[in-house]
């Protein structure tokens, strides 16, 4: 509808349309309310006391009665669209990505023909040999990952994100994904969305993370199936030894 339009970055996820309808419907109604309330303050202040007193639950009790339901409703609705990519999980064919936050980058794992993660310890981390997730060499699903400091995913295919954190709570967001979720540390948490629009897009972080927290970006870029495969068979080539 035109009266919900707004300056808002573009859409580039499938869940971004009735994450923006819902948004904006909060922002019309908060505006249609605060109209309201202005205009019962009007009301009242030129109505006679005694006629406000036998009106009273028209006044003050009815309409405080509509506002609670009318704010369960919107709370309902939020929630469900919060579970959509939170709580229900993604579907057998979307594709997996692990995404690491660590002072100050981001880096992203793509499994193997294997379709399986392999094992990460802490006590193996070093990023200047070439192993910044601590990826146990020994582990039999290990030699097909490989790692990318930029996010590529294909178009209207599924993504499964794991977001994991080193050190200190990093906030993953993708305005044009409408995404935005903590990474945090000892946690894996999953989201999952189908991105619709190809191109490039700012992958930043939301939480003050230290001192370098400002160059803390990464980039994603939206591909169609046929120039991820490539794209995907170059990087596995490269990471083979």
């Amino acid at each position: 509808m035109a009266i919900f339009s707004w300056p808002l970055p573009t859409d580039a996820a499938a869940q971004g349309p009735a994450l923006d309808h819902h948004l904006l419907l909060n922002l019309w109604i908060a505006l249609a309310l605060l109209a309201l309330a202005h205009l019962i303050l009007l009301l009242g202040l030129l109505a006679h006391r005694h006629s406000a007193q036998r009106n009273l639950w028209r006044i003050e009790y009815l309409p405080l009665a509509l506002l609670a339901f009318l704010f369960a409703t919107l709370t309902i609705k939020a929630e469900h669209l919060w579970a959509a990519t939170r709580y229900t999980g993604a579907s057998l064919t979307a594709l997996q990505v692990e995404v690491t936050g660590v002072q100050f980058a981001w880096y992203f794992r793509y499994p193997g023909p294997d379709a399986t993660f392999g094992v990460t310890r802490p006590q193996l981390v070093a990023p200047g040999e070439g192993n910044p997730l601590g990826i146990d060499a020994t582990d039999p699903h290990s030699p097909d990952d490989f790692i990318s400091s930029e996010l590529v995913l294909p178009a209207n295919r599924e993504a499964d994100l794991r977001l994991n954190a080193q050190d200190v709570i990093h906030g993953f967001s993708i305005p044009e994904l409408r995404l935005k979720q903590n990474a945090v540390p000892g946690q894996t948490i999953h989201i999952h969305f189908t991105p619709t629009i190809p191109g490039t897009y700012a992958i930043l972080c939301t939480q003050l993370c230290g001192l370098g927290h400002y160059r803390m970006n990464a980039t994603l870029r939206i591909l169609s199936p046929q120039q991820f495969v490539a794209w995907q068979a170059a990087h596995r080539k490269e990471s083979t030894p």
